[in-house]
């Protein structure tokens, strides 16, 4: 079974920038593709980026294109998302996940097709 934890989000001004984490546990880290998903407040989660397994492509939901990377570190069992130019609209709980398998679509796809789930991490931008 694969564990994930996110790191701590936390407050920052808009304009700033802020980099999460995810870390794997318990599982094959190098076969999973991976993505990031948020949720704001009376919203739906919604994918913001996701990474193949080796990490050499990547998909961006057009809101966050240009300003988030996702990378991963296989060595380290370790994904990332580096946020930049943050605006108030970032604001929400951000969660990775991760699944085995299924294919690779370029479209981001919605949270129903992973199976692995981070506990969430709060990101507060303020304007």
């Amino acid at each position: 079974q694969v564990q994930l934890v996110e790191s701590a989000g936390g407050l920052v001004q808009a304009g700033g920038s802020l980099r999460l984490s995810c870390a794997a546990s318990g599982g094959t880290f190098s076969n999973l593709i991976m993505a990031w998903f948020r949720q704001a407040p009376g919203k739906d989660r919604e994918p913001v980026a996701a990474i193949t397994s080796s990490g050499l492509t990547t998909s961006y939901a057009d809101s966050v294109k240009g300003r988030f990377t996702i990378s991963r570190d296989n060595t380290k069992n370790t994904m990332y998302l580096q946020m930049n130019s943050l605006k108030p609209e970032d604001t929400a709980v951000y969660y990775c996940a991760g699944r085995y398998g299924g294919g690779w679509s370029s479209r981001l796809e919605g949270a129903y097709v992973y199976n692995y789930w981070g506990q969430g991490t709060q990101v507060t931008v303020s304007s």
